[in-house]
Formats: structure tokens, sequence, C-alpha cells
């Protein structure tokens, strides 16, 4: 078992204490990291939120948030009781004036430690809640803010929250945080390409045919439809997600693993790829909405029934594309994206799709024959899958057949794998941004999206409809035919 880096003592804030992912996900999180001793009791989370409660009713909640949400063979009741003890609740409007001068004083009772501002709030509160916490004195050289995504919901609103938030903090003391970026398999990426010279030298145009990357979900949009109609699949996950994903892809190897390093060559892809034109948009692109249907073998509503607001939405549930990197390493290989809900399974993956051998040995009645592909999967099952072509046995000829080298991360390490949140917490207390986003990659990232968000907005048609429980529109399966190729299913 690998070794756990104890981080230094903190005071955790944590604004939008009581909302859905702090329950779900930053709480239980952080239990587990004191479970494994990552920290300890000289350590503080500070819960803040509008709400009118008191500090035990707040534990209570918590503690029932970890019934919740972390596994029952992970909880100890002395731990867990020790960890709510960690907890302290204050009452705090972003908006108003309630809170801050206690918050304030609180955390000068420890002057000298880390302190964390985690931002699991709108976005449109960041500026306030930044600008509020230097009017109170709360800000400290060892500080941090960690926002999360989405970044503003298109380019001129992101560079509005980035300066407001910049007019606060430094660029260093900025975390944006994207949990795709804290799964073991994400990072497993750079260890895959720069650890073994066996891939990166194969990791050019001139091997490689073209690269798919899914990310599917079978939940529709589960209570959250007024949030998700002002989004969409484009800015809910392809901007952020699955663009740090083919950068992680397509990225050169940087000098370093320094964190400035490593996204200096991600803001490279970023802004290497090649813009897709107006009139490429429906050639490229592909939006989809879905209807009624089945899934998990029980029938489904669709989207405009789920959003139960009893009007026309144009809002994208599925968007598929076709992106080009202009680079001497990727010239000529398209990555085709695709996203959706529900879509018939919970999966996200990279397809590295290898090309044929430029001359066939075996003679035409050899059967079987097909190239190389490299699967790497994010989730359920995080692993690496290398598919090679191998003699069938037997002595009935020469028959060929895919054969994968099969390398499942729990199986091969005997274990489970902490919860990408765990990490990239403990990263913003060590004070390590390498799995965090830069401001210009964030802007970069929303130069190339929105030309197709402009695009859609000037011929507001209806996404095309798929029945829930598909793999989308049948566009998106033309998409990537019309190319030769076909989507990995």
């Amino acid at each position: 078992m690998a070794r756990i880096l104890p981080v230094p003592a903190f005071d955790g804030v944590v604004f939008g204490a009581t909302g859905d992912l702090t329950m779900r996900k930053l709480l239980p999180s952080l239990y587990l990291r004191y479970r494994d001793r990552q920290f300890g009791d000289e350590s503080r989370i500070i819960a803040a939120a509008r709400s009118e409660m008191t500090e035990d009713q707040y534990r209570a909640r918590a503690e029932e948030a970890l019934r919740s949400f972390v596994g029952a063979g992970e909880l100890e009741q002395d731990t867990v009781t020790r960890f709510l003890a960690r907890l302290t609740y204050l009452r705090v409007d972003a908006v108003g004036e309630a809170g801050w001068s206690d918050l304030a004083s609180l955390l000068a009772e420890r002057p000298d430690v880390v302190r964390s501002f985690y931002l699991a709030t709108s976005p449109e509160l960041y500026g306030s809640i930044c600008t509020r916490l230097r009017d109170c004195g709360a800000i400290s050289p060892q500080s941090r803010v960690v926002l999360e995504k989405p970044i503003g919901h298109d380019l001129d609103s992101a560079r509005a929250i980035n300066d407001a938030v910049g007019e606060v903090f430094e660029e260093r003391q900025i975390y944006r945080i994207d949990h795709y970026l804290g799964k073991e398999t994400v990072q497993n990426l750079l260890a895959l390409r720069f650890a073994n010279p066996i891939f990166e030298r194969l990791w050019n145009a001139d091997i490689i045919d073209h690269v798919q990357i899914t990310v599917a979900e079978t939940v529709g949009v589960e209570g959250r439809g007024g949030y998700y109609d002002k989004s969409g699949a484009l800015r809910d996950m392809l901007q952020n997600h699955m663009l740090q994903l083919l950068c992680l892809l397509a990225m050169e190897p940087p000098v370093t693993l320094d964190a400035d390093a490593v996204r200096d060559e991600k803001l490279k892809v970023l802004r290497a790829l090649q813009t897709i034109r107006p009139h490429e948009v429906a050639t490229h692109t592909v939006r989809g909405q879905y209807a009624a249907g089945v899934a998990g073998g029980k029938p489904v509503e669709g989207y405009l029934t789920d959003l139960n607001t009893g009007e026309r939405s144009t809002t994208e549930t599925f968007v598929a594309l076709k992106a080009q990197v202009n680079s001497w390493r990727w010239a000529g290989v398209p990555f085709y994206l695709r996203t959706g809900k529900r879509l018939p399974r919970k999966v996200s993956e990279i397809v590295v799709q290898f090309r044929k051998p430029p001359f066939s040995l075996f003679p035409d009645e050899v059967t079987g024959s097909e190239p190389n592909r490299l699967l790497i999967r994010l989730q359920p099952e995080e692993g690496m899958r290398l598919e090679i072509m191998t003699k069938e046995p037997g002595p009935g000829g020469l028959h060929l057949r895919p054969t994968p080298l099969d390398i499942n991360f729990a199986e091969t390490f005997g274990r489970g794998f902490p919860d990408a949140y765990e990490r990239l917490l403990m990263d913003v207390v060590r004070g390590n941004a390498t799995l965090f986003m830069r401001r210009d990659e964030v802007e970069a990232a929303w130069s190339w999206v929105s030309p197709l968000l402009d695009a859609w907005a000037e011929k507001p048609e209806m996404p095309k409809p798929y029945a829930a429980g598909s793999w989308g529109p049948t566009a998106a399966i033309a998409l990537i035919e019309r190319d030769g190729r076909t989507w990995y299913e």
C-alpha cells in the first residue's frame, strides 16, 4: 500500500456547507482522509452557510451524510465522532453582512496555519465571497481559494469571474477544481505516456488513426433541471472534463512535473484546437435531447417531462463532436468526443485506435484481423486494456482474433482507490496545483467552445431526439461513420 503523506495543519472553510456537493462529496472525502490520518486533530473544518442552525444540528446532518455516502465498511464510529468534533458551523451570508466578523475572529485564532476557502456555491457568488473575505481580514499569506466548475457560462462571464477573484487572490492561490483530474486513471495517463517509451514513441499521427472520448451517464437531470437547462451537455461536461482529458492525451512531454510546466503543455493543446467554423458546425457537431425510453429496465420520461416546466427547451442533453489538434504530432488525427444523459451504460473511457498495418502479411482467407486498440477506463472499473492480435489455438488453420492485455487497477493493486476529491482537497492544503486549471486554460477552453454556442444560438433548432437507453441520436453515428470509423461500444 502506498505511503500516505500527512498534510500541514489547516483551517478548511467550506461555503455552501449545507449543499449537495458538500454533503455528498466534500465531507465524506475529508472524513476518509482523517480516518487514514492524513490530517489530524490540529486541523479544523469550518462549515459556512446561510441556514439558521446550531453546531449540533449541523454535525447531525453531517453524520447522516457520512452514513449515506461512505461505505458501511469504512465507517468507524469512534473516528466519526472525532471527525465531527473537528466541524464548526457558522451562519455566513455570501451577499450580506451576517457572519463575516465571526469567521474572521475564528480564523484569527490561528494566523499561521494554511487556510483553504472552498466555494461550493453558485459561480455568481465567487466574486462577492472573495471580496468579503478580504474586507473582513480573513485572508492570510497561506490562504488558498478553491473554485468549482463551471467557471462562467461563456468566455465573457468566465473572464468576469476570474477578474473578480483575481482582484483578491493571486493566481498562485486560486485552485480551479475539475474532479476528473483527480481520478487515478487520469493521472495514469501521464505515467502511461511518459514512463513507458514503448507508448510515447507510438503516440503520433503515424501510428494512431483516431481517438474517442466518451463520458456516458444513465441518469436524467435528477432534480437538477433548473441548473441543467441553463447549461447543457456542452457546458456541463465537454468544455471542462472532456477537454482536459483531450489535453492530457495530446500534450507534449513537459520539462518537469511542476504545476506550471504541465499546465503550459495543456494550454498549447487548447490553443492548437482547430476552430469549428460556422459552416462546419452541422457536420462536426451533433446535439441531442433524450425522449421517453427505457433505462435500467424501467420506462422513463423524456427531458421535457423531467424539466416539469411545460415549456419547449432547446437545451442539449447529448453532444458529439469531431475535433482536430493542429500540431505536427496530431495532424490528420481526429478526436471524437461524446457525452450525454440517459445512455445505456454509465461509463467514462478513452479509446486510442491504432492504424492498420501498411501491408497485410496474411492471406485473404485469414479471418479476424483488426488494428490494435488501447482502451483506458476511467469509470466504473478503472483500468487499461490493450487489444493485440493473436492466433486462435488449434489445428484448424490460421485464424486471428484480438486478445486483451488487461489491467484492472483494483485487482492489480489489491484495493480500491480514493475518490478524486480526497486527493484534490489534500493537494490544495499542500499547495500542489498540478491537477487544477489555470486561468488561461479555462479561458482558452471557452474560446474554443464559444463559436459553437454562438452558432447554435443563431439557429435555435430543437436538438435531435433520442430514446432514453440508446447511444444518442443517429446523427452521432453518421458523424463518425462518414469518416469510415465507428463508435466503440
